[in-house]
């Protein structure tokens, strides 16, 4: 597909995580260029999905992200954009999604807030949660690795010798690219965790092999929703923690069964 043609397109901010959703049909293979193209006329935008709204009452709609892999927060803005579409904006909504990378649909709990919306997302359980051994330019260490379908997260916290990383984006970026070739992951975070005047910091780098993108994102939902996994497997307990990230807060809700919830705002900035 040329990206001049005309896309019908809407421009998402969940947590500054700015998202192009996609309605017009574009066939898969071509996907990744045509976010590419969006990309370098947005240069805010951080990723690219693919919209299906059913015309059919009750049916679900689908997301299907550039490079095949899961996102909570774009799973929240096309929620939305399937509420505004339908004219369902009033008082409290569910919408199911089907999305890209995980088998099972997404259940998401809207409710109007002021230009945008109150988002709630019940994020899919973690594949496994555990830790695994990684080189780099000399550092060797364990990290905390969490195994989501459609993308996995490690975190990285002061004490780690990849800690320093975070103040050398071109090593980092490296870096996420030699640790998920090595996982073979469908995309991998790399969640930056540390505790700054009484909060939890997030600082979330993101390669998705699929669409040859990676960001120093503004918030990560699943990257969050990962760090909530872990502490919760970690502490044996059920955790509810708010974290500040580059674009503003995620809340997750989490606990050692799997069941993980995570909560943030979205707004349609532009439509064309």
């Amino acid at each position: 597909m040329d990206e001049r043609e005309t896309l019908r397109c809407s421009i998402w901010d969940p947590t500054g995580n700015i998202t192009a959703l996609v309605e017009s049909p574009v066939p898969v293979p071509e996907q990744p260029a045509v976010a590419a193209g969006l990309m370098r006329r947005y240069p805010a935008v951080e990723q690219v999905g693919f919209v299906t709204l059913p015309e059919t009452p009750g049916a679900q709609p689908q997301l299907r992200m550039a490079g095949g892999e899961f996102c909570g927060n774009a799973s929240m803005s096309a929620a939305a954009l399937s509420l505004l579409r339908r004219g369902e904006t009033a008082g409290e909504q569910r919408v199911s999604l089907r999305v890209s990378g995980v088998a099972e649909p997404v259940a998401v709990h809207l409710s109007r807030e002021g230009e945008g919306f109150r988002a709630r997302v019940r994020m899919p359980a973690a594949l496994a949660v555990g830790e695994r051994l990684f080189a780099f330019e000399g550092r060797c260490g364990m990290l905390p690795i969490v195994r989501m379908e459609g993308i996995s997260h490690l975190l990285i916290e002061p004490g780690s010798v990849f800690f320093p990383l975070l103040l050398d984006p071109a090593a980092a970026g490296q870096a996420v690219r030699s640790f998920c070739e090595a996982l073979g992951a469908e995309g991998l975070g790399l969640m930056f965790l540390e505790q700054a005047e009484g909060r939890r910091r997030l600082t979330p780098l993101v390669y998705i092999p699929g669409s040859g993108t990676e960001f120093w994102e503004n918030s990560c939902a699943s990257g969050s929703s990962a760090v909530g996994m872990l502490l919760a497997a970690r502490q044996k307990a059920a955790v509810d923690l708010t974290l500040s990230e580059p674009g503003g807060a995620l809340r997750v809700e989490s606990d050692p069964g799997g069941e993980t919830w995570l909560s943030g705002q979205t707004r349609l900035l532009r439509e064309e």
